[in-house]
């Protein structure tokens, strides 16, 4: 059997890139004629000149809170759905509420190829422990173990004991789920001296699988692996493994999805290896989503996977990209300190620290200078207050002073005392 799910996986990536920007301008023009509200959103944008990352990283980003406000003026997906597409299909709800529609065909969120680079195949027995209830995580690996020939059990969440009582009696070899679930049926299958040594793999998502979790599944005889998914493009990215059957690292990308890193409150792609705001095209003509900013942070990984897949690597989820934060009442930004950037050319990189001085708010707006840059501090301060409305102070740091932890805005405020 093949240690790839299909040839495209091991395609050269500059033949990838090109196939997709090859197929973006034709699905962006045929997704804004059936999706009004992308229409709207993507005014004045020409399909046939979107070609190239480059191109693509002139529109604007999509931003969740965006998307909300405009789903509840044109309910139920602001007119980001093809209608013509929704007969038959299910409809998920995302806190927000945000609401999604399904995508079409046999494996819509692209769940299989997680399986199969976690070392699953056709056959297997799988218990899926994601919830069925409202969102689509449950139907996303789902329709992904069965689209690989997998036979699967619907456990959902919850109900531990029963949980147990099923896996033991049917003895599936893969469990799929949230990382600590796993652990919490493990336990309670000893308390209730039940074996589950049944289980050999594991697909986990939905929450950090820490280092030494994994290193307990392993030293019960199960290799588990992540993926990283949401509710809007399913399966985005994960983890493949080595010959020994251990994950190799960062997590790639998956077919038919474009991915970017931005600076949070910006469209602007960063550096590889700098922490940014994981930004998605997808080319689903159900729920065509054009440059979603997600909300998650990550980085894209150097290199190609030694497993031999070429798709992009990132390095996983690695914290929340939605800092806008409260300062004296008042909310401030990212775009906001992005801004001070565009309007100052001198600066390279800013991030603007959020403290207590005695009893009250204190920002400084923390600045790494460009290459023979010398920033005047009292016009970059006036910049800040003109944008915030709030006083602050300026500091210049080192190039490469500023932690590379997709931060714009920190808030070090301690609540604690």
């Amino acid at each position: 059997m093949s240690a790839y799910f299909d040839d495209l996986e091991v395609r050269d990536p500059a033949e990838r890139e090109r196939e997709l920007f090859r197929r973006l301008p034709r699905f962006l023009a045929d997704a804004i004629e059936a999706a009004p509200g992308l229409a709207r959103w993507l005014d004045g944008v020409n399909p046939e000149t979107v070609t190239s990352r480059e191109a693509l990283a002139r529109l604007p980003v999509l931003r969740k809170a965006e998307l909300l406000e405009m789903q509840r003026q044109d309910p139920p997906f602001g007119g980001f759905a093809d209608a013509r597409a929704l007969a038959g299909q299910r409809i998920f709800m995302s806190p927000g509420p945000i609401w999604e529609p399904q995508g079409q065909g046999v494996d819509p969120g692209q769940g299989a190829r997680a399986f199969y680079a976690a070392g699953i195949r056709p056959g297997a027995i799988v218990h899926n422990a994601f919830a069925y209830h409202m969102t689509p995580g449950g139907f996303i690996l789902d329709d992904g173990a069965r689209a690989l020939g997998c036979m699967l059990f619907p456990a959902g969440t919850g109900n531990t004991e029963m949980q147990v009582e099923a896996a033991a009696a049917l003895k599936p070899s893969v469990y799929c789920g949230t990382p600590d679930f796993l652990k919490v049926m493990l336990d309670k299958a000893r308390e209730m001296q039940k074996d589950l040594s049944c289980f050999r793999h594991g697909l986990v998502s939905g929450g950090a699988l820490f280092p030494s979790l994994r290193v307990e599944y392993a030293e019960r005889g199960i290799d588990v692996l992540q993926c990283y998914a949401t509710a809007e493009f399913g399966v985005i990215a994960f983890e493949a493994a080595g010959t020994n059957g251990k994950p190799l690292p960062g997590m790639i990308v998956n077919e038919n999805l474009i991915v970017e890193i931005v600076r949070p409150g910006t469209g602007d792609p960063v550096e590889d290896g700098e922490v940014g705001e994981v930004v998605v095209t997808g080319f689903n003509p159900v729920y065509p989503l054009v440059r979603l900013g997600t909300g998650d942070l990550s980085a894209i990984f150097p290199g190609l996977s030694a497993c031999g897949r070429t798709g992009q690597r990132i390095n996983g989820w690695m914290g929340r990209a939605d800092q806008r934060t409260k300062v004296k009442g008042m909310f401030v930004d990212p775009k906001q300190v992005a801004d001070i950037v565009r309007r100052h050319p001198e600066i390279a990189r800013a991030r603007l620290v959020v403290r207590r001085d005695g009893d009250r708010d204190a920002m400084e707006l923390q600045i790494e200078p460009t290459a023979d840059a010398n920033p005047e501090i009292g016009v970059v301060t006036a910049t800040l207050r003109e944008l915030t409305k709030l006083g602050g102070d300026v500091a210049v740091v080192q190039p490469g002073q500023l932690p590379n932890d997709g931060k714009v805005i920190a808030d070090e405020r301690d609540y604690s005392g």
